[in-house]
């Protein structure tokens, strides 16, 4: 049987994630998941693969939406803690992910100059408008906020044990789960599940899961997790530690498509609450469409 075993909610895209043991799931992934984005002055949007420091940066946002708390320290100490009351009803403003224009709602120059002393560069805050309608690709499309591609990214702890081996055989150190930033990790526990496997067991079982349940909520594959250079940024640190895991992850999990895979990415088919111990019941496979060696 296949078990949630940690849920973690990135209010804001890039920067901390915070775990939970159970969250609401919505059309557009975790309550607040990735609501909120770092911008430059001309609305690109920020990410670790160029602003590694974002790691260190935690944000929390209360149940309503209505408060945002962001803190952050670095190896000098603490930098502080900024607390905001989020607006939803300022004008929108222009935004680009990954080449494609949105709008954001402005959170305001208290929290542009914040995010902007501690990142070094000239920056601004804003929320996923209310009428967000983005739909991201893939197997099975669905809403999704300023997460990189779809809603939900699910990851198996098989998975990650399996690169870990593979690393220490090259003579590389472990890495912990959040160097891949999940939403859903999943762990096995033995015995038989509805679906009569025990599919976290084996290592990236998520690759043929193409509809999950876990209690009243329902996922549907979209797309493999394509990795980037943000999983070479320690996120204890903000410190860039290259060349691992993605040297070890070319040597056998190459996509068709280019690029190298680890975990699954989801879209939400039905809303509902998660739980961590809930049961994650596979009720339709694929094919992985992956040769691993």
């Amino acid at each position: 049987m296949a078990d949630v075993v940690e849920l973690i909610c990135y209010p804001v895209k890039g920067c901390a994630g915070t775990s939970m043991s159970d969250a609401l799931l919505t059309p557009a992934g975790l309550a607040h998941d990735r609501s909120f984005m770092v911008i430059s002055e001309d609305g690109t949007f920020r990410t670790q693969r160029r602003h590694p420091r974002l790691a260190l940066i935690r944000p929390a946002v209360s149940t309503d939406g209505s408060r945002l708390t962001l803190d952050a320290a670095d190896g000098t100490g603490r930098f502080g803690t900024l607390c905001l009351d989020v607006t939803t009803t300022a004008p929108p403003r222009d935004v680009d992910l990954f080449g494609t224009p949105f709008q954001g709602i402005d959170q305001g120059d208290e929290a542009a100059t914040w995010l902007s002393e501690f990142l070094g560069t000239p920056s601004r805050l804003v929320r996923v408008p209310p009428e967000h309608d983005r739909i991201t690709d893939g197997l099975t499309p669905g809403p999704s906020g300023y997460a990189d591609s779809s809603a939900v990214h699910l990851l198996s702890r098989a998975s990650l044990a399996l690169l870990n081996q593979r690393m220490a055989e090259r003579g590389a150190p472990i890495l912990p789960m959040n160097r891949f930033r999940p939403n859903i990790v999943v762990g096995s526990r033995g015995g038989h599940g509805h679906d009569g496997a025990d599919w976290a067991a084996p290592p990236h079982g998520e690759d043929r899961a193409r509809r999950i349940t876990i209690g009243d909520a329902e996922l549907g594959f979209a797309k493999l997790a394509v990795r980037c250079a943000v999983t070479l940024v320690e996120q204890e640190t903000g410190a860039r530690r290259g060349p691992e895991p993605l040297r070890t992850l070319a040597s056998y999990r190459r996509a068709s498509g280019g690029g190298v895979v680890l975990g699954a990415k989801f879209s939400v088919v039905t809303p509902g609450k998660l739980s961590v111990g809930d049961e994650v019941v596979v009720r339709e496979w694929g094919d992985a469409g992956l040769r691993n060696s």
